[in-house]
């Protein structure tokens, strides 16, 4: 099978799809990797690594233009809907569900959509995960950058110091992204405080953090109560394959302090906070009624070297798997792989997708 690793366009997004090692062992299978003239290179990957690993380097149109199966990092981008040939297999974060036009694009072409944030083994989302936590990780430390005054925060030191109080934070939702935030905010001595629908994962927060970190039940009581004098908010909410639900509504900006800033971890499906919108680590946040939002939807490309690594390490094997199987038999008779699948020959094969956009289900 021929493999395309095109590079990245979308604004300030420096990771690449496959690192030289991962090409290495795909060809080793027999496959043909082609390789987007530096496209490893914001990630540290030069050209002539991806050669001596046996992968062709090659332009933009041939790398499209030849592969079976395109593997990237992000959502393509505009730019790059006449790149893709009709019926190609397409492997990458996809987060459709707030990006209708890429959908219908996807559906015409009757492009094998296949999307990392839905695949699914035992009940985890394990190409999600490794992003994830390194935005958790990245979420608190990005918002104490914010809460710098002249950055247009309130001034709020959040570790504190001796005889003043240490800062707030506010993180919506247990899983790997608020776990993450949480390690980190607690580990710089804040008060945290998560919110989350699922009580099992309060017993894993205490379980992790030994009463450290206060957790309550997702009501509208405790969202009003605890963002009103939060100094940092994390956004950490998921619906694999649809819509984050909005929990923040512009009313409830109004009882929040001002200079409070809101990480909203989760804008790349939509955000749960109504106020937010994507944003890009060149222009990173604004402000609506005095807070400060940041809403950068590919978090993780800016550590591309650490996020490009950690990435291959988790969709190797299911490249793998693909590329043994082909694709239409992996799509067909792989749960692990057809929970991957959102769009197939013109349908949307994803339940929740399939809701989210108000389109039937194939």
């Amino acid at each position: 099978m021929i493999i395309g690793v095109p590079k990245e366009i979308k604004v300030e997004e420096f990771r690449v799809g496959i690192t030289p090692v991962g090409a290495r062992e795909l060809i080793r299978q027999g496959n043909t990797v082609l390789v987007e003239t530096t496209a490893g290179e914001g990630s540290g990957f030069l050209d002539a690594e991806y050669l001596k690993s046996g992968a062709e380097i090659a332009p933009r149109e041939s790398v499209f233009g030849r592969a079976d199966l395109i593997v990237k990092v992000k959502e393509p981008v505009h730019e790059e809907f006449p790149l893709l040939r009709e019926g190609v297999a397409l492997f990458t974060y996809l987060h459709l569900a707030p990006n209708p036009g890429l959908t219908k694009h996807l559906l015409a072409k009757k492009v094998a959509g296949l999307a990392y944030e839905t695949l699914m083994l035992d009940n985890r989302l394990p190409l999600l995960a490794p992003m994830s936590e390194i935005a958790g990780r990245m979420a608190p430390l990005m918002a104490a950058f914010y809460l710098q005054k002249f950055k247009g925060g309130s001034g709020v030191l959040p570790t504190g110091v001796s005889g003043v109080r240490p800062g707030k934070i506010v993180i919506l939702g247990a899983g790997v992204v608020g776990t993450n935030a949480a390690r980190v905010s607690s580990g710089l001595g804040m008060e945290t405080v998560v919110i989350n629908k699922d009580t099992a994962g309060f017993q894993r927060i205490d379980e992790l953090f030994k009463g450290r970190v206060r957790t309550l039940p997702m009501t509208v009581h405790a969202l009003e109560e605890e963002i009103s004098d939060a100094d940092i908010i994390i956004g950490a909410v998921l619906v694999p394959g649809g819509r984050t639900p909005i929990l923040i509504s512009r009313e409830m900006l109004k009882n929040m302090k001002k200079g409070s800033v809101i990480v909203d971890v989760a804008v790349d499906q939509g955000g749960c906070v109504e106020t937010s919108r994507p944003t890009t680590h060149d222009d990173p946040v604004f402000v609506v009624d005095g807070i400060v939002h940041y809403c950068v939807a590919n978090m993780p490309g800016a550590y591309p070297r650490t996020s490009t690594l950690a990435l291959t390490n988790a969709t190797l094997p299911y490249i793998k798997t693909l590329v043994q199987e082909g694709i239409r038999k992996a799509v067909q008779e792989d749960p692990v792989i057809k929970s991957a699948l959102n769009t197939y020959e013109g349908r949307i094969m994803n339940k929740t997708l399939a809701e989210s956009l108000g389109i039937a289900r194939g």
